[in-house]
């Protein structure tokens, strides 16, 4: 049976000083920009960043006078919003939300459905705003932390032996260095494997 959530996708930041987040996110942190949009309606702007292998966060800031953000950010320069979770299948979370009388609430289907999600307020999940979203995690991400397109790995010679990169189905990337021995068990471990 497929888990109803598949994992912790990214945390959301919102700020005031943008730039300044941006900055220390990006340049002191490392941070890799990906996918960013501005919502109109809400009166907000998103950027997602990678960091490292697998992990993510949003930085959100408003955009004018009666921005969503508003009431958030009255008394602080900013914080941690929502925890996105990813699900295979958001009607399956919300029949399961609805059975156990956790009330849910923003359900929304973007640009031909590629963005599905559904929030639980913070009343009802411990303190934590929790969007819960169908989607294709590597869309979001730049093609700098994703391997190309059609690809599960790629393998380069490192020192002492290779390097392993294995595409991560939330997106991102796995890396890790193999010595020529453990590269030699990992191949008969495959053959192995096909055999079986």
């Amino acid at each position: 049976m497929e888990p109803l959530i598949l994992r912790i996708d990214h945390v959301s930041l919102a700020v005031r000083d943008y730039e300044k987040a941006e900055k220390f996110f990006r340049t002191i942190l490392g941070g890799i920009p990906g996918t960013a949009a501005e919502d109109p309606g809400m009166k907000y702007i998103w950027q997602m960043f990678s960091l490292g292998d697998l992990s993510r966060f949003e930085l959100m800031r408003p955009t004018g006078k009666g921005s969503f953000l508003d009431n958030f950010l009255a008394d602080r320069e900013g914080g941690v919003h929502h925890v996105t979770v990813q699900t295979p299948d958001i009607e399956k979370a919300k029949n399961i939300l609805t059975q156990n009388g956790i009330p849910y609430f923003g359900y929304n289907e973007y640009k031909d459905a590629y963005w599905k999600e559904l929030f639980i307020h913070p009343r009802h999940a411990f303190g934590v705003l929790i969007q819960i979203a169908e989607f294709n995690a590597p869309d979001w991400l730049s093609d700098e932390v994703n391997l190309p397109k059609g690809r599960r790995w790629t393998i380069e010679k490192a020192s002492g032996g290779i390097r392993l990169d294995l595409a991560h189905p939330g997106g991102g990337r796995l890396k890790m260095e193999l010595t020529k021995e453990e590269a030699k068990k990992l191949i008969k471990d495959l053959e192995e494997g096909i055999k079986s």
